[in-house]
């Protein structure tokens, strides 16, 4: 249970992210009595609106968004939790009623909910207000920036007000239990650690997947694409998850220091390498699960001329290190692909000398890590099978690593559940260092470079498929192919 004198302040309490992520979290926390008794929510917003009202439509809410996972019983004290304070971001005067709701002997929690460009000003106004002391912590969404002068523009900014142990960078694929699980796997395990360098592995792939489109954001995200969206964070925290070197402990400082050199020991994507190293696509009209679909350039909101903008990105990569040198890392991210999936394979290399009659199956070790739809770990191995009239056949099996906890009512904790309890616990190991935010920024900043420098143009692709062509013969000219289960 976390500290019993925290109060989370949030701001943006009637956005998509606190409505749909941030207070089922939360409820689900006291639902696991992991919020200590008196922890107190102060949900703040622009709207007109009365405690009691923000109240009862956030019940209704959390009614709808948790199902089965509904307590009225948690909801009687969780609410009692809740009040609704109203705030225009940008009048100073007003933050003086959250000076009033505050207590000067408790630990308060900033989550900046809301548009990176309002961080500054939020923060400029707390601390005129007195509501910041060497206690407070902040809680920042991305985008840290949009490339790596702006990122250190948002961290210089917030940096005036909090020092970095106060600072807690959101990466919501880092509370996710599969990545937490990582560590354990690598770290854990002499069986899987011994093998995890370029003497073992052949390649490494890396899948995110969405089936979804722009979903009325086109002005926003043509003006950011998937590189900044999806590789800058997410992908590339993944893969300096799985590539890292070891930490000496389990603990911040030591995971973030070795993500940094993992970063930092990415070979650069420039533009004498890019068309061989880089895809851009860019989805056209097509169907989801025999539903047709509108292209990029057909979405609601998209601008009458053309764009040259991504919605699919396809990366080889290589790491710079002993552990790794010769290894390519395949990186794949897209809109409207053929499947939700969001997964991490390690290939191992074919064994040196051949003993079985059929060992030509093409079935190589592989581990799976499945992050979405359903979290878990997959060890494909070769078996014999069982039968009489061959002697020595072989087919592939699957080990499967559950997590699926029985105690836990049969579900996985949600990302945001985890990353909230580690900021009430002021701890910062699932949270992005400033070091790794600039040297992610570097390497793409790099890459955007090369496309611009080279005009490199979109590649289209359907709607509902894996991404255009030349992502398959990004893999498929090393003689290998993309994984699907």
């Amino acid at each position: 249970m976390s500290s019993n004198k925290i109060d989370l302040v949030l701001f943006g309490a009637r956005g998509d992210l606190s409505r749909r992520k941030l207070f089922p979290a939360l409820f689900q926390l006291d639902k696991a009595d992991l919020l200590s008794a008196n922890t107190r929510i102060a949900a703040v917003a622009r709207q007109e609106l009365e405690s009691a009202e923000f109240v009862e439509q956030m019940g209704e809410t959390l009614k709808t968004n948790l199902g089965d996972d509904w307590c009225d019983t948690v909801w009687s004290r969780f609410k009692k939790r809740i009040e609704y304070i109203r705030i225009e971001f940008s009048k100073k005067e007003q933050f003086n009623a959250l000076k009033d709701w505050s207590d000067e002997s408790r630990t308060l929690i900033f989550y900046m909910a809301t548009p990176p460009s309002m961080f500054g000003i939020i923060c400029q106004h707390l601390d005129e207000a007195n509501c910041i002391d060497a206690k407070s912590r902040i809680v920042l969404e991305k985008p840290i920036g949009h490339d790596l002068e702006s990122s250190k523009e948002v961290n210089d900014t917030v940096g005036k007000f909090f020092p970095e142990s106060g600072i807690y960078r959101i990466d919501h694929y880092l509370g996710k239990e599969t990545v937490q699980n990582l560590l354990a796997l690598r770290f854990a395990n002499r069986i899987i650690h011994t093998q995890w360098d370029n003497s073992s592995i052949d390649h490494i792939q890396i899948t995110a997947a969405e089936t979804v489109g722009i979903e009325g954001r086109w002005t926003y995200y043509d003006g950011v694409g998937q590189l900044r969206d999806m590789v800058q964070n997410h992908l590339l925290q993944l893969l300096s998850l799985v590539a890292m070197e070891p930490p000496n402990k389990v603990e911040a400082d030591e995971i973030r220091a070795e993500k940094v050199k993992l970063l930092k020991a990415m070979t650069p994507i420039n533009k004498n390498n890019v068309f061989d190293h880089a895809v851009r696509g860019q989805y056209s009209a097509g169907s989801i699960s025999d539903d047709p679909v509108v292209g990029y350039m057909e979405e609601e909101g998209s601008a009458e001329n053309s764009s040259n903008n991504e919605t699919f990105v396809a990366l080889k990569v290589f790491v710079d290190n002993w552990r790794w040198a010769g290894v390519p890392f395949y990186l794949r991210t897209g809109k409207r692909m053929k499947e939700k999936v969001t997964q991490i394979v390690i290939t191992y290399k074919d064994n040196p000398h051949a003993i079985f009659s059929d060992d030509d199956s093409g079935a190589n070790n592989r581990l799976v890590i499945i992050l979405q739809q359903n979290e878990g770990i997959q060890l494909e191995m070769l078996s014999k099978k069982q039968c009489m009239k061959e002697r020595s056949s072989l087919e592939k099996r699957t080990l499967n690593l559950d997590f699926l906890d029985p105690n836990d009512d049969g579900r996985i904790v949600d990302a945001y559940e985890r990353l909230l309890l580690e900021v009430l616990n002021g701890d910062q190991w699932l949270f992005v260092s400033r070091d790794e935010v600039e040297a992610s920024w570097q390497w793409c900043d790099d890459l955007l470079q090369a496309w611009s420098d080279n005009e490199a143009d979109v590649k289209y692709y359907s709607a509902g498929s894996w991404g255009p062509g030349k992502s398959e013969s990004l893999i498929e000219n090393d003689g290998r192919s993309w994984y699907l289960a």
